[in-house]
């Protein structure tokens, strides 16, 4: 009981939880092998999902094999092969939380909530995109092969 109690004020101390938080993936290496929604993903809507601008924001900083699209970003990779270079799993974890691969990364975590900064209130608790929307854009970025 001592030890838990310790671990506890230390846990708190450093701004930790105490309690688990759950997460609805499970991280295995560098990628997430399993959906996280229950309908498979439509690689139609994830392709209108990477285009949309005010969806995924995807290519403000990538650009990709959209050429109906003007003005595609620079900042990041292309999209154009991500299938090639990614496996399912990578693809699935670089677009929930791609700060589990690069702390450093400027991509937004479109399936995280907790640990953000400067998030305006009608926001907070919510997710950029849904889980169907993140199957849907990795089963687009899988048909993007080289």
């Amino acid at each position: 009981m001592r030890g838990a109690r310790f671990l506890a004020v230390l846990l708190g101390a450093l701004g930790a939880a105490t309690t688990a938080h759950a997460e609805p993936y499970v991280v295995v290496q560098d990628g997430i092998p399993k959906p996280i929604a229950a309908e498979r993903g439509d690689p139609g809507r994830g392709r209108a999902i990477v285009a949309n601008r005010s969806v995924g924001l995807c290519l403000l900083c990538h650009s990709g094999p959209i050429p109906e699209e003007r003005f595609q970003g620079n900042l990041a990779p292309s999209l154009a092969g991500a299938g090639s270079r990614s496996s399912e799993s990578q693809l699935r974890l670089r677009i929930v939380d791609a700060a589990r691969i690069n702390p450093d990364t400027i991509m937004p975590p479109y399936f995280r909530t907790d640990g953000l900064r400067n998030v305006a209130q009608p926001f907070v608790g919510k997710t950029i995109l849904t889980a169907q929307q993140v199957e849907d854009v990795v089963a687009y970025l899988v048909t993007l092969k080289d």
